[in-house]
């Protein structure tokens, strides 16, 4: 078994209060009075109350833009290359922040990087191990392009490692700039990922032993499973003015149809049931989705506290998300959850379904 030794987080400086980003949106695609109402009140519903990006564009006028053009009409509208090298010039600082969160760092002999919002080579692991002085022969592994499930892959490669080598410490940095990639257009499917997507970055150190500091999670089972039906509905594809993001309504019913037979596997995997599990940390993919999961799984709202709490205060960082939804876990847990059961699960494009139980300890 492995474990979770500590989670660092960080978030870029620039902080916006959910409406004021409808605002944005509102003027960017020049909507007229109505269109205006009907996106403010998809934005209200979402329960998001503020959102991080590394573009400080969102909360002034266009004649202050520093990113995006300084018209109206944001012509002409930034090409790919021009967010790949915003990726660029963001995406390491907010890393080595998430790391330096995560305080002193042991000898690290593994990297592995998730990330579905940017890429460059050299990359993050690259500049990571020179950034920090690290040893240049540290194996390194990258995750790319699988969206927001993209942390459990890490976390199943870190899992990998330590199980293999007892001695491998294990540094898995996650960070999504999707912010850098609002698209322009009035489809009912760009307009819902506008309204949800934030940027962020999280850093978790695994290791073959717990830590004797501080409260440690126990990778105990894993457990996956694609839904081809939703093929469709979720999706990321790299166009000519940044990546695109298919999001549709008919989501949430697929992972509400979904996730009940997914986690009957993990705990069948796993030797427990689902009267073994005493916390939830569910990748908060939207309010909808995070309904839809309650109905299915039978858990309540308080249940599923630490998803609503990440959800309202940070929006949908994609594969850095759910390991902000643990860290709140583990802030909270002293010697009150220790021993308890975490079920854990995200989604993304597939549609892939991602689920893990741990323990803490």
């Amino acid at each position: 078994m492995s474990f979770i030794n500590a989670i660092g987080t960080a978030v870029p400086e620039n902080c916006f209060p959910q409406m004021q980003i409808a605002e944005f949106m509102a003027s960017a695609l020049q909507m007229n009075e109505y269109e205006q109402r009907r996106l403010k009140a998809l934005y209200r519903s979402t329960k998001i109350n503020q959102r991080y990006s590394v573009l400080s564009d969102y909360g002034k006028t266009f004649s202050d833009y520093e990113f995006y053009p300084r018209t109206p009409d944001l012509e002409p509208f930034p090409s790919i290359s021009q967010r790949m090298l915003a990726y660029k010039q963001y995406a390491l600082p907010l890393c080595l922040k998430a790391i330096a969160d995560l305080g002193k760092l042991p000898n690290i002999t593994h990297i592995i990087t998730v990330s579905c919002t940017g890429m460059y080579a050299p990359g993050l692991d690259i500049e990571i191990i020179s950034s920090l002085g690290l040893s240049t022969n540290i194996q390194r592994t990258a995750i790319n392009f699988m969206g927001c499930y993209g942390a459990f892959n890490g976390l199943k490669m870190a899992d990998t490692i330590c199980k293999a080598n007892p001695e491998a410490k294990v540094l898995l940095v996650c960070v999504e700039l999707c912010t850098l990639h609002f698209q322009k257009k009035m489809d009912e499917d760009f307009l819902l990922s506008n309204a949800l997507f934030a940027d962020g970055a999280a850093a978790v150190l695994i290791e073959a032993e717990s830590s004797q500091k501080n409260p440690s999670l126990a990778m105990k089972s894993f457990f996956c499973d694609l839904y081809f039906e939703g093929k469709q509905d979720m999706a990321w594809q790299v166009a000519d003015f940044g990546f695109e993001m298919t999001l549709t309504s008919y989501i949430p019913k697929l992972v509400k149809s979904g996730i009940k037979a997914l986690t009957d596997k993990l705990f069948a995997n796993s030797g427990l049931t689902k009267q073994d599990i005493s916390l939830y940390a569910i990748h908060p993919g939207g309010k909808a989705i995070l309904e839809a999961i309650e109905t299915a799984l039978e858990i309540n709202t308080n249940d599923n506290r630490y998803a609503y709490q990440i959800l309202s205060n940070y929006g949908n960082m994609s594969s850095a998300t759910v390991l902000f939804v643990l860290k709140q876990i583990l802030k909270d847990t002293e010697n009150t959850y220790k021993n308890q059961n975490i079920l854990s699960c995200a989604f993304g494009p597939g549609l892939t379904l991602e689920s893990m139980i741990l323990e803490i300890v």
